[in-house]
């Protein structure tokens, strides 16, 4: 299996480029974020990649980072989620904001991506509302409470969770409390308005 590769960026198009590693040209399928973030052609460039066998073929997943590509493989464990439609979402939200608005169980923010209607975002939501807690925690939502805010964030996830919170609560309520305070919010805000929301 084939995990990362690292060669020169050969040529790119829609949905697709070809790395060539020690003259052999890799065709790796990508977000359009993932492209959008690439040198000019005869650059060197690094990609992980997921790598999917299949009777009739072999696909290659190219991504800019480690956590796009958890991302992806996150979100294909969701049904009606191919791996075209999960490079339609991550190249429409980026690995913070798919956090934020799962945590959230914001689907409306998820219907931003072409193919993905109100009721498979539902389904989205639901079925990776409780794997989030793992994903990069305080970055997440650290956008939505400020630049500082990830040491409150990360401090009122805990401490709903020391209340007996399941970890995947806490941070959605937190998440939540964090995108009505905004900017430099308190642990206390933080602690109250995450109260709130689980108590709602």
């Amino acid at each position: 299996m084939i995990a990362k590769l690292t060669g020169l960026l050969d040529s790119t198009g829609e949905g697709w480029a070809i790395v060539d590693v020690g003259g052999v040209g890799y065709l790796l399928f990508c977000s359009a974020r993932t492209l959008g973030r690439l040198a000019p052609p005869g650059a060197p460039v690094s990609f992980q990649v997921e790598t999917h066998v299949r009777e009739d073929h072999i696909h290659l997943y190219g991504f800019s980072d480690l956590a796009d590509r958890d991302w992806f493989r996150l979100l294909t464990t969701v049904q009606g989620v191919g791996a075209k439609l999960a490079l339609a979402i991550q190249g429409t939200l980026d690995a913070e904001t798919l956090v934020q608005a799962i945590a959230a169980q914001d689907s409306t923010a998820l219907t931003r991506a072409s193919g993905v209607g109100p009721k498979l975002a539902g389904r989205i939501v639901a079925e990776l509302k409780d794997k989030v807690g793992g994903m990069a925690l305080a970055p997440a939502v650290a956008g939505a409470a400020g630049p500082s805010a990830a040491g409150p964030v990360a401090d009122a996830v805990s401490a709903l969770v020391n209340l007996g919170y399941r970890r995947a609560e806490a941070f959605g309520a937190i998440a939540k409390a964090a995108q009505k305070l905004g900017a430099g919010a308190s642990l206390d805000a933080l602690l109250r308005g995450g109260l709130k929301e689980l108590s709602q």
